[in-house]
């Protein structure tokens, strides 16, 4: 799409795992009328777009990700009508509100997907990749074998009950392996069509789309999958105009070329994103490089046309907290980052506060070692941090057991606490379009180890340096235009010097040259 919705250039996005947020009906999980309840909270923090986890009918076997009706809301959450009067309330506010999308595959508990599986052929036998007989799996993906009358073996994403929709094969090298133009594909895309529409036509503003740079299969450079997108976000573009197509590709030259709006930065593959934040040493918490992640932002910034249309989040539903490897003040120094970078940012739920990992946690609902991200939001200090009334064994996750762990009522009036740093970072932002999600950037130092990260946000008649040094040592740095107004300075600041700056250790300072 050559241009985005207006309201996604200053968009500032928070994302909600609605079993986790808020629960107002006392059965232990989070909920749409919550999320309602707490719209005026997430605007006084500044964030004015909303990242719903998937909240349709499932059996949940990987928490909501694996979909059994893309068309209604899982009872646990509510009815459509709470949805639609999320949407109604958000916009009433002049926020914003994006599902996610998963288009990849559905639970085997879908009706398409038993309809598939039986042996007769119907108008759901191709909506799913099948192998012509039970002895031959489809080889690269795990398989459900065994299970109907139908013979063939089909391919699954993930886990064993998310078996895989077909958008067709790029290069099909098996009699089973359908094209990209064959009719099974082709009805599945226009079915995930019809899906977005529903939802769209009802008030939502768009959608993250999950895993949107794996639908075709053998398709290495990736072709299939960009000519499949170019249909559906042109189908967007024309009919809803005003929606917004976010895509977890971490390949945003592919993903801006199919026609998305943003790309969402992976946290696995090639982007260095954990070096930042989650790794052994981690260059937030002053101790590594920031250096492998640059050259690799620089290589997709310039390969997408210097568009910088790569949204960074602070974590979320499948990654460790934040809190888990940054520590201290240096969690508002990791946010000073986020905050300024191009892209539409994204604050996961409770990060905002410096929700802790939850160690030691049983898996629920197929989330293992990200369980302990899941844990619910924590408001204040009453009876489940604020979360629920429920009694605490009935909670969809334990609460954080720690003694001090962080709560929204505690941070609100703290002006020294990490919420009151990031609201003051938002507004900041908002306040300044070359901060926005448009505006270029340019590099000035990488943030090799022990040196700070620093570049220059500009858009038309405004250039504003950034830079960070989370390191335990100051460090000087040679800039070619003189500052003409600090705008922002977190820890001791800078030196400003004529051609220089000295950034102190474990601080920040943004500058108006």
């Amino acid at each position: 799409m050559s241009d985005n919705p207006k309201w996604l250039n200053n968009a500032v996005f928070y994302e909600i795992y609605p079993q986790s947020f808020m629960d107002t009906d006392c059965d232990g999980v989070g909920n749409i009328n919550g999320i309602t309840e707490k719209l005026d909270y997430i605007k006084d923090l500044g964030c004015n777009a909303i990242w719903l986890n998937p909240c349709f009918e499932s059996p949940f076997g990987d928490a909501g990700y694996d979909v059994s009706d893309y068309c209604r809301v899982a009872a646990r959450y509510g009815t459509n009508d709470d949805l639609i009067n999320l949407f109604n309330e958000a916009h009433r506010r002049d926020m914003h509100v994006i599902l996610d999308l998963v288009p990849g595959h559905t639970s085997w508990e879908h009706p398409w997907f038993k309809e598939s599986m039986k042996a007769e052929r119907n108008q759901f036998t191709d909506r799913y990749v099948w192998t012509d007989s039970i002895w031959e799996e489809p080889t690269g993906y795990g398989s459900l074998r065994g299970i109907s009358d139908r013979d063939g073996s089909c391919a699954v994403n993930f886990f064993t009950h998310q078996p895989a929709l077909n958008y067709g094969f790029y290069k099909p090298t098996r009699p089973w392996q359908q094209s990209v133009d064959s009719q099974g594909a082709i009805a599945t895309r226009e079915a995930m069509k019809d899906v977005m529409k529903f939802w769209l036509s009802r008030g939502c503003d768009g959608f993250r789309v999950d895993m949107a740079g794996s639908l075709v299969k053998n398709d290495e450079d990736s072709k299939g999958t960009i000519t499949l997108w170019q249909n559906m976000t042109d189908f967007v573009r024309k009919e809803f105009p005003e929606a917004v197509l976010v895509s977890e590709w971490g390949e945003p030259d592919k993903s801006l070329q199919g026609g998305f709006h943003m790309d969402f930065l992976l946290h696995f593959g090639p982007s260095h994103y954990n070096d930042l934040f989650r790794c052994e040493n981690p260059y937030f918490d002053g101790k590594g490089t920031a250096a492998d992640f640059v050259e690799k932002y620089i290589d997709s910034y310039e390969k997408s046309e210097r568009k910088g249309l790569i949204c960074i989040p602070t974590g979320n539903h499948d990654m460790d907290r934040l809190a888990r490897h940054i520590h201290g003040d240096n969690k508002k120094l990791a946010f000073a980052f986020l905050l300024t970078m191009p892209g539409a940012p994204y604050i996961y739920y409770g990060d905002e506060i410096g929700m802790n990992y939850v160690e030691g946690l049983t898996s629920v609902e197929g989330g293992y070692g990200r369980t302990g991200s899941r844990s619910p939001m924590q408001w204040d200090n009453s009876i489940n941090a604020g979360f629920s009334a429920a009694p605490s064994e009935k909670l969809y996750i334990p609460i954080d057991p720690s003694e001090d762990r962080p709560t929204v009522q505690s941070q609100l009036n703290d002006k020294n606490s990490l919420r009151s740093e990031v609201k003051k970072l938002i507004s900041i932002r908002q306040a300044h379009k070359a901060l926005q999600s448009k505006g270029e950037i340019e590099f000035i130092t990488k943030g090799e180890e022990g040196k700070p990260l620093s570049y220059i946000r500009k858009t038309e008649g405004e250039q504003i340096l950034i830079s960070v040094n989370p390191t335990d040592k100051p460090c000087e740095f040679k800039i070619d235009s003189r500052v003409k107004e600090v705008i922002y300075s977190l820890g001791d600041g800078a030196v400003i010097k004529e051609g220089s700056i000295v950034i102190r250790e474990c601080s920040a300072v943004f500058a108006i040259l």
